[in-house]
């Protein structure tokens, strides 16, 4: 069943706890289709007057900040022992390619990894867990992932809704083509986050090759240096 018309069955309340929960488990680090199931409950609200936009805006934003607190608070504990589990259970998303481009991110932007992180679809999953691993300052952290948090969660809701508005006839005729999109988009990013992850795998293993291969300056004996 398309996702769009089970969503139509479902009672209003259940969308939004719905939305709610699957953005939070996939910023807690969790693999899950949120942002699709948030652009469809999109759409759906703009053809539905049962929907609140307003409402569901809210439950996504406060799933995406809640989220992504637990999964700092989860990488924080868990350090790297928890990211090599990870990389066991989900080797697709927590890969060593995908966590070392992710930790050049983060080492050349910071907080702004956090908040730029929740636009693309691979480092939403796991920006909360690795900036806890990291040990990122909280604050930055939670400033960073509240307006992240606001502005995607929001902002999305809002794009989406008002397109559906504006355009319903269309949309209700073609109304799969909003998650076309959306995958398209998703598929597109993982695919250009992959190749960055591989190319900076690739230059760490020179990088240690090179490293391995230098030859080590021996300390010169005191006595030399006295004669």
């Amino acid at each position: 069943m398309h996702v769009q018309e089970w969503l139509e069955t479902v009672p209003a309340v259940s969308i939004y706890v719905l939305v709610g929960v699957v953005i939070g488990l996939e910023s807690l680090g969790i693999p899950l289709p949120g942002e699709i199931v948030l652009v469809s409950s999109a759409l759906l609200a703009s053809q539905h007057g049962e929907i609140d936009p307003y409402i569901l805006g809210a439950c996504a934003t406060a799933g995406a900040i809640i989220g992504d607190s637990i999964g700092y608070a989860i990488g924080r504990k868990g350090g790297r022992p928890l990211l090599a589990w990870l990389g066991g259970k989900f080797p697709r998303h927590f890969g060593e390619a995908n966590i070392a481009m992710a930790e050049r991110s983060f080492e050349k932007w910071g907080m702004w990894a956090v908040f730029f992180g929740r636009f693309v679809a691979l480092l939403r999953i796991f920006a909360g867990p690795l900036a806890g691993v990291l040990h990122m300052p909280y604050w930055k952290f939670l400033i960073a992932n509240v307006f992240g948090g606001i502005l995607w969660a929001g902002g999305t809701t809002a794009v989406v809704y008002s397109v559906g508005v504006v355009a319903e006839a269309w949309l209700k005729r073609f109304s799969w083509l909003g998650l076309v999109l959306a995958v398209a988009v998703g598929l597109t990013s993982m695919l250009v986050l992959k190749h960055r992850a591989k190319k900076a795998t690739e230059k760490s293993e020179t990088e240690r090759a090179a490293a391995a291969a230098a030859p080590r300056q021996e300390p010169v004996p005191a006595a030399a240096v006295a004669d």
